[in-house]
């Protein structure tokens, strides 16, 4: 199903059938799991099937998934990880020593951990606020912050952000924001 043919779509069509397309082997209208690591390659470094080589480059069943979930939330692209916590990582992971990143305070214990006891080794700065309060966010932000991170609802308060507010004070910043949105699903929140 194509971007063009998903638009005006209800969220109930879109994540049946966006995503879904015929496999050309079978015909199949769902798309199969390829447990598969590897792929044939008549020589080296030449694919049979184009892109596919290695299941960690590139697989026809997480690309299912992935247009799946980008139509769902309505953006252009998604990638799929195998947690929310590498997908977090990846994101902070393109910072550089001496960035900052402002943080929801009750995130996830995980993501915390994660930033205090490794991603601070690398020399990114962490600040931890309470981001139910734009006030906070904006009295965190410094030159050198390229991130917020927020968490909504977050785990396990439940607190709640307001993303339009957090958006704006981010990006009027020149910062990016990040959102993880565990418990709400792209069917109660879309922060795209």
């Amino acid at each position: 199903m194509s971007k063009g043919s998903i638009a005006g779509l209800r969220f109930g069509t879109l994540a049946v059938h966006a995503g879904a397309n015929p496999e050309p082997t079978t015909g199949a209208i769902t798309a199969p799991i390829f447990q598969t690591s590897t792929y044939v390659q008549p020589t080296v470094g030449k694919p049979m099937q184009g892109s596919y080589d290695y299941g960690r480059t590139a697989n026809p069943t997480r690309e299912a998934l992935e247009v799946n979930i980008a139509a769902l939330e309505s953006g252009l692209r998604e990638i799929a990880f195998s947690s929310g916590l590498a997908a977090i990582e990846a994101i902070v992971k393109r910072l550089s020593a001496g960035d900052h990143v402002v943080s929801e305070e009750n995130t996830y214990g995980g993501t915390t951990r994660m930033f205090n006891h490794v991603l601070s080794r690398f020399g990114i700065e962490f600040s931890f606020v309470d981001t139910r309060a734009p006030s906070a966010i904006a009295e965190a932000l410094r030159p050198n912050t390229k991130l917020v991170h927020v968490e909504t609802p977050t785990n396990p308060m439940m607190r709640l952000c307001d993303l339009r507010k957090a958006a704006d004070l981010v990006h009027d910043a020149g910062a990016q924001l990040c959102v993880d949105n565990t418990f709400a699903s792209p069917y109660n929140q879309r922060p795209l």
